[in-house]
């Protein structure tokens, strides 16, 4: 007998594919589920390291200020933090530190008192600022300092405007003819130019025309060495390199291993230099002839670079406090020099350096450097430069740049030394003379105490 099954009574059991597509939903509510709490636990591990990581930087800003106000409660401690220059930075808030009577100093702050030892070298110092146009010049800034530490002998300098300023953190300065370093650097090391290549020209040695980027050869054609062209500073052959030789990209990575458009690791505040080059050919001869006046520098900056040619192309950084005391001898911060950064190759600075020579010998320092050889105390050195003058927009100051090196012939004593003046109405002291003296003087007192 045939029974009948109420359909009410007996729901009807799912088929397979019902039942797979039950399993699926089911297990990917399950996976949900985990991934859910995975995320959510890396979530808190993230915040919680972003919380760490503000804890820290909060407690080294609190410390510095804590340093600068309470002798003896400073909770710095830990080694790297010594070591660290914007910890240096906080402690030296509003010390300038230029035009330094004394190697060592100290700052009173709420009773606390602070103890800072310096890199300066005294004698040298206030004889230079004895040697300041004050008459003719708005502002002037010296730096030298030894290549193969970083540590700076001497910051001195002069603003008409502000006195208490310190004209040698200043970026704003036009690099003028002193880019030619670099503009030769990169020639060297992507074009394999030597000290002897020949180059040619056409038109004046000191104009930069667009008809004297062409690539011609005429009865009016002159010809020139790469050494004479750095040397009496020849834009349209540096203006030919840029526009027709060198591609953006290198002659841009060249200045930023010079350190251009970064900041500099230092003790005091130091903004970045400017460097900017576009594709357009002519810029791109302004930039490498420094027939410009948007790439700017500062002074302490414009010192690193013979350093680096002296250097055999590598970089220290720059310091002028070697160590930072509370009142109870606590050491606060302690420089120590870092490993050396290498810039360019030995081979490309040993050819900048002798092209950095011959302007010092025939080139546009020939005039400042007079007799150098027969000097009792120049002659023992080898000298080598870098001249660059322009004027500002409004053109009532002319810039006047030297950057150069003395490399002690029997010896290991050397000096990288930059200057720059803004002349007035009247062309007072020239930067190149001013180097002349701080180099006598310098190495004249080497002489004697040894």
């Amino acid at each position: 007998m045939k029974i009948l099954r109420n359909r009410n009574q007996y729901p009807s059991l799912p088929g397979w594919h019902s039942h797979q597509s039950l399993f699926q939903k089911n297990r990917d509510r399950k996976t949900r589920f985990r991934k859910g709490i995975q995320l959510g636990i890396m979530i808190l591990v993230i915040l919680f390291g972003i919380y760490s990581l503000v804890q820290c930087f909060t407690r080294i800003a609190d410390s510095g200020e804590t340093t600068s106000e309470s002798a003896g409660t400073t909770p710095l401690d830990e080694e790297i933090w010594k070591n660290d220059k914007q910890v240096a930075q906080q402690l030296l808030k509003e010390i300038p530190l230029i035009n330094l009577k004394e190697t060592t100093f100290q700052v009173t702050r709420q009773d606390a008192t602070l103890r800072f030892d310096t890199s300066i070298d005294p004698s040298l110092q206030d004889y230079m600022l004895g040697k300041l146009d004050r008459k003719n010049s708005r502002h002037i800034a010296l730096v030298a300092l030894d290549p193969s530490s970083g540590e700076i002998i001497m910051m001195a300098g002069y603003d008409k405007s502000d006195p208490d300023s310190n004209t040698c953190l200043d970026n704003t300065y036009p690099a003028a003819s002193i880019f030619k370093i670099i503009t030769a650097a990169a020639a060297v090391e992507q074009k394999n130019l030597e000290s002897n290549s020949k180059l040619k020209f056409n038109g004046n040695q000191h104009t930069l025309y667009k008809t004297q980027l062409k690539e011609r050869k005429n009865r009016y054609t002159n010809y020139t060495t790469f050494q004479e062209a750095f040397a009496k500073s020849i834009n349209p052959v540096f203006g030919k390199l840029g526009a027709l030789s060198l591609e953006k990209d290198q002659l841009s990575a060249c200045a930023e291993a010079f350190g251009f458009n970064s900041e500099i690791n230092f003790e005091l505040p130091l903004q970045a230099s400017r460097f900017n080059i576009t594709d357009t050919p002519y810029h791109r001869a302004e930039i490498a002839s420094g027939f410009n006046r948007q790439t700017t520098l500062s002074a302490v900056h414009a010192a690193l670079l013979p350093a680096i040619i002296v250097n055999q192309g590598q970089q220290v950084e720059p310091t002028i406090v070697q160590r930072i005391t509370d009142g109870s001898g606590q050491l606060l911060y302690e420089n120590r020099p870092g490993p050396m950064r290498q810039v360019i190759t030995p081979r490309t600075s040993r050819v900048v350096y002798d092209l950095m020579e011959a302007t010092v010998r025939y080139g546009t320092a020939k005039k400042a450097f007079k007799g150098f050889q027969k000097d009792p105390v120049l002659s023992k050195c080898n000298l080598g430069g870098k001249t660059g003058s322009i004027y500002n927009k409004k053109h009532d100051l002319r810039y006047d740049w030297f950057v150069g090196f003395a490399d002690l012939k029997n010896g290991d004593k050397k000096m990288a030394i930059a200057v720059v003046v803004a002349h007035e109405e009247f062309i007072g002291t020239r930067a190149a003379a001013y180097a002349r003296m701080a180099i006598k003087k310098y190495y004249t007192a080497f002489f004697k105490s040894g």
